[in-house]
C-alpha cells in the first residue's frame, strides 16, 4: 500500500509543498530505504519515527518500505519530516485509513517516546497550507502559536504522536489555536528606552529624525562616551509600527533561522541587531552549508547598528555594499542559491581617530596624521558613500547633563517622523518605492527638482568637497526629507545646505 502525506520544505523565508510517499510492502526481505535528496537530519528521522511509534504502542509488521519526498530535485534538511513520516508509515501499514489524511499539512520533530518538538519556519508552513487550501495543519503544541497568525487556516497544536493519531481517527479531538493580533500588539509593542533620557545631542536627534523619516543609513562619529551608542539604541521608539505584511516577512526570518522567542509568535516591533566586531561575513550576511539568514536578513525592517565601525574586518564591511543597495540578499551556493530579505537601517559609530579624542578639546589627541589616516581608511569610500548622513557626536558639557526636562522626546520625534512618511507614502503611491532613501534615476530628478540657485549652490559643493556621484544622489534624498519634514514641497538652498553639513566625512577626506 502507499500512502501520501502533505508536508513542505522550506527554501529561504518560503515554504515549497512536499509529497512524503511511502511504499510499504510485505513481498521481499525487510528494509528502509529513502530517497528524495534528503540530508542529515531527514534520513535520522528513521529512527526516531519507528522509536516514537514503538513508545507510542503503534507495532509496525515487518516490510519492505521505501519513502520518497517528491519534488526528488529539491534539497530537503531539518526534522520537521519526522511527524509526517511516523504518520505515513501507519497509514500504509493500514493502521489509519489513507482517506482520513486527505487535506491535512503535518510537520514535527519526534522524541523517541513520542512527544512533539518544535521546529523552524512554521509561519511559512502555515502560510503553505493555506495557499493550498489545506483542511488544517497540525505542529507542536510550541509552534501552534506562530502558525496561526495565518488567518483561514485551522491549526493544531499536538504534545504527542498519539494524540495526532487520535485527532485523525477522530478519536480525540484536538481544538484550533487562535491568535489575537491586537492583543499581541499591544503587548509588544512597547518601549523602555526613551530619547528624552539622552541629555544634549540634539544634532544627533536631528539627524536620527532625518534618517528615521526617509530610512536613511547614518554614522556616529565621535570621542568615547559622548552617547554615540545610546542614540542608536533608541532609534527603534521613533519608527514607525510595522505594517501587518512587514510584521510576518520578519516573523518568517526569524522563524526558519530558529531566532524566534518562544513567547512571541508574531513580530512586532522593528528588530534592533548589534553584531559583535568579531563576526565573520557569513554570520553577517548569511550562509553556512545549508545557508541560513545573517545579521543583515535578522534586521530586515529595522535597525542594523555596527559599533566601532573601523574594527570589523574590512572584507566583513566590504560584503554590506550589495545588501544595502538592493534590500535583500543573495547566497549562491553550488547546489542551491537563495534569496532573503534584508532592506534596513544601518546606523554606524566609530571614533574619530585610534584614541578617540581628535577634536576633543578636554583630552589630547595622541596619534599621528599617519595613524589617523589608516584608521579611517578601514572603511573604504564605496561603503560610506552608501551612509547617507555622517554626523559628529562631541563629548556632552556639564551644564547638558544636569539639565531636567529639556531636549526632544520620542514620542514627539516619532510624530514628525510619521506626518513625513505620510507625505512620502502619498507622494509614491503607485510607484515602487515607499521612502526617500528608495530615489534613483528618473524618480530622483522628478522629486527632487531643482531651480537654478540651487544648482549653483551644489555644483559649488560638489567640487569643493570632491563628492561622488553616489554622494550627490544621497545628498538629494536627504534634501527631500528634510523637505518633507518642514512641509515644503520644492528643495531650496537650505535643504540641501542642512544635507551637505551631514557629510563631515566627505569633507574632511578632502581637507
Amino acid at each position: 500500500m502507499i500512502a501520501t502525506i502533505a508536508t513542505s520544505a522550506l527554501m529561504g523565508i518560503d515554504a515549497l509543498p512536499v509529497a512524503l510517499e511511502i511504499d510499504f510492502s510485505r513481498q521481499g526481505l525487510p528494509a528502509f530505504v529513502m530517497v528524495g535528496l534528503a540530508e542529515g537530519a531527514v534520513r535520522e528521522a528513521k529512527e526516531r519515527a519507528f522509536s516514537a511509534l514503538k513508545s507510542s504502542g503503534y507495532k509496525l509488521p515487518p516490510a519492505r518500505i521505501t519513502v520518497n519526498l517528491a519534488p526528488a530535485d529539491v534539497r530537503k534538511e531539518g526534522s520537521a519530516y519526522d511527524l509526517p513520516l511516523a504518520v505515513g508509515l501507519m497509514a500504509a501499514a493500514g493502521i489509519i485509513p489513507t482517506e482520513a489524511l486527505h487535506g491535512w499539512h503535518l510537520a514535527g520533530e519526534l522524541s523517541l517516546t513520542g512527544g512533539l518538538k518544535p521546529v523552524h519556519g512554521a509561519l511559512s508552513m502555515a502560510a503553505l497550507a493555506r495557499a493550498k487550501d489545506a483542511k488544517g495543519l497540525i505542529l507542536p503544541q510550541a509552534n501552534a502559536a506562530e502558525a496561526s497568525v495565518v488567518e483561514g487556516l485551522p491549526v493544531y497544536g499536538a504534545a504527542s504522536l498519539a494524540q495526532v493519531v487520535g485527532h485523525l481517527l477522530g478519536h480525540e479531538e484536538l481544538s484550533p489555536c487562535v491568535c489575537d493580533l491586537q492583543a499581541l500588539w499591544r503587548e509588544h509593542e512597547r518601549f523602555l528606552l526613551d530619547f528624552s533620557e539622552v541629555k544634549g545631542q540634539e544634532h544627533a536627534k536631528r539627524a536620527i529624525e532625518i534618517a528615521a523619516a526617509g530610512n536613511h543609513n547614518l554614522l556616529f562619529l565621535g570621542p568615547p562616551g559622548s552617547g554615540k551608542t545610546m542614540l542608536a539604541r533608541r532609534i527603534p521608539t521613533v519608527l514607525p509600527p510595522l505594517s501587518f505584511g512587514e510584521a510576518l516577512e520578519v516573523t518568517k526570518v526569524y522563524s526558519v533561522s530558529g531566532s524566534l522567542p518562544p513567547d512571541t509568535p508574531l513580530m512586532v516591533t522593528r528588530p534592533f541587531r548589534s553584531p559583535h566586531h568579531t563576526i565573520s561575513d557569513a554570520g553577517l550576511i548569511g550562509g553556512g552549508h545549508y545557508p541560513r539568514p545573517g545579521e543583515v536578513s535578522l534586521a530586515h525592517c529595522g535597525v542594523l547598528f555596527l559599533d566601532e565601525l573601523p574594527e570589523f574586518k574590512k572584507h566583513v564591511l566590504e560584503v554590506l555594499r550589495q545588501p544595502l543597495e538592493d534590500g535583500q540578499v543573495t547566497i549562491s551556493r553550488a547546489a542551491i542559491s537563495l534569496c532573503y530579505p534584508a532592506s534596513l537601517m544601518l546606523v554606524a559609530a566609530m571614533n574619530p581617530c585610534p584614541c578617540g579624542y581628535l577634536g576633543d578639546e578636554r583630552h589630547a589627541c595622541s596619534c599621528s596624521d599617519m595613524a589617523v589616516q589608516r584608521y579611517r581608511s578601514r572603511l573604504s569610500g564605496p561603503l560610506l558613500d552608501r551612509i547617507d548622513l555622517h554626523v559628529e557626536v562631541p563629548a556632552v558639557d556639564y551644564k547638558e547633563l544636569r539639565a531636567v526636562g529639556q531636549g526632544s522626546d520620542s514620542a514627539s520625534m516619532r510624530e514628525r517622523i510619521l506626518a513625513a512618511r505620510k507625505v512620502q507614502a502619498e507622494r509614491y503611491a503607485g510607484l515602487p518605492l515607499l521612502t526617500n532613501s528608495q530615489l534613483s534615476g528618473r524618480l530622483l530628478e522628478r522629486f527632487c527638482h531643482l531651480g537654478e540657485a540651487e544648482h549653483a549652490f551644489l555644483e559649488q559643493a560638489v567640487r569643493r568637497l570632491g563628492l561622488s556621484a553616489r554622494a550627490f544622489t544621497r545628498i538629494l534624498r536627504i534634501g527631500r526629507t528634510i523637505a518633507d519634514l518642514a512641509g515644503v514641497e520644492r528643495l531650496e538652498v537650505a535643504h540641501l545646505a542642512e544635507a551637505i553639513n551631514y557629510r563631515s566625512m566627505d569633507r574632511q577626506v578632502t581637507s
